[in-house]
C-alpha cells in the first residue's frame, strides 16, 4: 500500500461527499421505518446498487475474474461494509433519531485508533490522537446541545448500541481497505472493486433479510414515497458514497479519513432542520469548527 498523501482539495471532496450522503441516508432511513423492515431495506438498497453497477462491472462476474481467487477477502469486506454496518444502522434508526445515530457513529476515529493499534500494528501518533479527541469534543457539544451537564442525563437506547457495533465493523472495513493489496484489474476500476464486494454483500444482506422475514413480523409497504427513498439510498449513499470513501481512504489513510466521518452528524442536523423546520443553534457552528480543527490537526505532517 502506498503511503497516505497530503490532503488536497480533491481528497477533501472525496472524504466530505460520503458523510453528506450518509447523513441523508440516516434521515431517509428514519422517515421510512414504518414502511419497511430495516434488514429488508438494507437488502433492497444493495440490490439496486448491484443492478446499477452491472453494466459497468459485469466482467467481474466472469469465471476468469481475479475476484474468485481472492473471494475470502471480498466476502469479508462485503460482510463488514455492506452486510453488517448498514444493517446495524437501519436497526438503530428504529429506536433512535438520525442525529443521535450519526453522533454515535462519530466515535469512529477512536475505534479506528483502537482497531489499528490492536489488530493492524499501527501506532497512532500524537496528532492523530489529538485530532480525534478534538473532533469528539465537537460531537459532544452537539450531543449536549451546548450544555455539558446534559451529558450526565444521557441514556443510550438499543439503537445506540446497534450503532456502536456497526461503527466497529466499519473501522475493521476501513483498515482492510487500506492495509491489503487489490488485484490490478480491480484496483484500476472503482466499479469493479465495489462490485467485487457487492457480490458477497448482497448475499450477506439477503441472508439477514430472509432471517428477518422468518423470525420477525417483517413488512414492506410499497408506495411512491418508499420507492423514491429506495432510489436515493441505492444511488447516493450506496454507489456514489462508497466510490468516494474508497478513494479517499487510499489517498489520506484510514486514521485521517475517520475524522471526516464526524461531519455526518452536522450534516444530519442541517437536514433535520430542513425537513423538521428546526433552526440550527450556535453549538452546531462551534462543533463544526472543532471537527474541522480535528481534521487539520490529524492531517498535519
Amino acid at each position: 500500500m502506498s503511503q497516505p498523501q497530503r490532503l488536497t482539495p480533491l481528497t477533501v471532496l472525496l472524504l466530505v461527499v460520503p458523510p453528506l450522503l450518509w447523513a441523508g441516508n440516516a434521515v431517509v432511513g428514519r422517515l421510512v421505518r414504518e414502511l419497511v423492515s430495516p434488514l429488508t431495506l438494507n437488502f433492497v438498497r444493495w440490490v439496486i446498487a448491484f443492478v446499477l453497477l452491472l453494466p459497468l462491472a459485469a466482467p467481474v462476474l466472469r469465471p476468469a475474474s481475479p475476484l474468485w481467487a481472492h473471494w475470502r477477502r471480498y466476502a469479508l469486506l462485503g460482510l463488514l461494509g455492506i452486510g453488517l454496518y448498514n444493517a446495524f444502522q437501519y436497526l438503530a434508526l428504529q429506536t433512535s433519531t438520525p442525529i443521535n445515530v450519526t453522533l454515535v457513529g462519530s466515535s469512529l476515529p477512536l475505534w479506528m485508533l483502537a482497531v489499528g493499534s490492536l489488530f493492524f500494528g499501527a501506532r497512532p501518533h500524537g496528532r492523530a490522537i489529538g485530532g480525534a479527541l478534538l473532533s469528539m469534543l465537537g460531537v459532544l457539544l452537539v450531543l449536549s446541545r451546548g450544555e455539558w451537564r446534559q451529558l450526565l442525563a444521557l441514556r443510550l437506547v438499543p439503537g445506540d448500541l446497534y450503532m456502536i457495533l456497526g461503527t466497529i465493523a466499519w473501522a475493521f472495513y476501513s483498515w482492510l481497505l487500506a492495509r491489503t493489496h487489490e488485484p490490478a484489474a480491480l484496483r484500476r476500476d472503482w466499479a469493479a472493486f465495489l462490485m467485487a464486494q457487492l457480490v458477497f454483500g448482497v448475499a450477506w444482506s439477503g441472508t439477514f433479510a430472509a432471517g428477518e422475514w422468518a423470525l420477525t413480523p417483517a413488512h414492506l409497504d410499497l408506495g411512491w414515497s418508499l420507492v423514491a427513498a429506495m432510489a436515493f439510498i441505492g444511488i447516493g449513499p450506496a454507489v456514489l458514497a462508497y466510490r468516494c470513501w474508497g478513494s479517499g481512504v487510499q489517498r489520506a489513510g484510514p486514521q485521517v479519513a475517520g475524522i471526516f466521518m464526524n461531519l455526518t452528524p452536522l450534516f444530519a442536523a442541517v437536514m433535520s432542520a430542513a425537513f423538521l423546520r428546526e433552526a440550527p443553534h450556535w453549538y452546531h457552528g462551534a462543533a463544526f469548527v472543532l471537527i474541522v480543527g480535528g481534521i487539520v490537526v490529524s492531517a498535519r505532517r
